[in-house]
This record gives structure tokens, sequence and C-alpha cells, in this order.
């Protein structure tokens, strides 16, 4: 999953993407509101967070242009301890979620995989197609009750077919959302991932759609029950 951190406080915005990369997401940064407007503006991103008190452009200006032109993606805007006028400012521009600082690592991300649970319309903490097995917590996967054993790219790959499972994902729309904004994309990779996660999840349970992308779904006789 892909996600956009807009923060202008250097020492801030170098723990969170440590955090973030390491709870496997592909993070881009902003440090203040013209780039940060830019980016969302151009760049597919699955959820945002937002600071509110950024040069520039603020941050509930950045938020109510997103809006203004269609973008849906989920926001999380980071306030400062006591603004209330900022949260209600910020949940009045489009905002999803508010955190006050200083906050807890944790908290964030328990709030972002909140966000994405719900705006991919799940209900459970752990994801579930057939035998498969995602928990976004731990960034832990199995099939038929034995893990597997994940690279980044495997985990974030796998993350989002289980987010959209059922749902044919073309390649571009796979690297648009797996890599960062300074990564190399080249669509023609995916394919490499995708050959490599079959041979350790079993080969049917991703299907390819001639000209059209990917698609993962259970195995005949499969059930997502735990």
């Amino acid at each position: 999953m892909r996600v956009l951190l807009v923060e202008d406080d250097a020492d801030l915005s170098r723990q969170l993407k440590g955090a973030l990369s390491d709870a496997g997401y592909a993070v881009d940064h902003a440090a203040d509101g013209e780039e940060a407007h830019f980016l969302g503006d151009t760049e597919p991103y699955d959820v945002i967070v937002l600071d509110l008190g950024l040069p520039k452009i603020d941050g509930v200006s950045v938020l109510e242009r997103w809006r203004r032109e269609g973008k849906t993606a989920p926001v999380l805007i980071l306030t400062a301890r006591g603004a209330w006028s900022d949260k209600v400012s910020g949940f009045d521009a489009g905002a999803d979620d508010y955190l006050t600082k200083p906050f807890h690592t944790e908290e964030l991300l328990a709030r972002l995989r909140a966000l994405l649970r719900r705006s991919a319309g799940i209900a459970s903490s752990t994801l579930a197609c057939g035998g498969l097995r995602l928990d976004p917590r731990a960034a832990r996967a199995s099939v038929n009750g034995e893990p597997l054993r994940l690279t980044s790219l495997e985990y974030r790959l796998l993350h989002y077919l289980m987010m959209h499972q059922g749902r044919v994902i073309s390649r571009t729309e796979l690297v648009e959302h797996l890599y960062d904004q300074d990564f190399d994309r080249d669509s023609n990779t995916i394919e490499v991932f995708v050959g490599r996660l079959r041979k350790k999840i079993g080969p049917d349970r991703i299907e390819t759609v001639r000209g059209l992308g990917y698609r993962l779904t259970s195995l005949p006789g499969e059930s997502d029950e735990t």
C-alpha cells in the first residue's frame, strides 16, 4: 500500500517514514503544502498522513483542494495538542481521522490500518482469501496455516491483491501502488513478483486475465472462515 506523508519536521518525518516502511508501506514524503498538493493531485495514494501546520500552503487548504478536485484517498490529519479548532476545520475540509501530537507511532499505524479497511469495505483486522491469511498489524502472512517468507515487495503485492480480491487489477495500478515515487518503476517487474508469489502461495490463486491484469481468488471449495 502506498502512503503520502506530509510533515515539515525533519526528525519526525524520518521517524515516521522509517516506521511506515518497516510496516510494509511504500512512502512518499512532502515537506510543504505546495509539494503535498502536487503529489496528492498526480499520484494515486491509498492513504495520506497530513500535518496541518505546513509552510507555503496550510494543511487544511491542501485538503480542501484535494476534495474539490475529487481526490478520495482517506486522510489522517496531525494536529497540535489542544488545537480543537484545527480538528474541526480538518474534518470539515474532508479529513477521515486525526492524531494529536505528540503521539505513539503504533497508534498512527493502527489508525492507518483502520482507514484502509474502511475504505476497502473490510470489517476484519485480518485479511482472508480461502487458505490465505494476512495480518497487516504484524506484517505476516500464511497459507493453509503455514507461515510465508516474503520479501517486502512480495508482501506489498499480496497485501494489495488481498485488499482488492476478486477484482482484476492492472499491472499499471500495481506499479502505482507498490512503489514509491523515487523507485525506478517498470511494469514488467510486476510479472516477476507475481511469478515469485505464485510459487509461495500456489499457482492457481492469482489468475492472469489476459490483456487486463491479475485477480486474486480463493481455490474451489475453500472458505474464508478462520
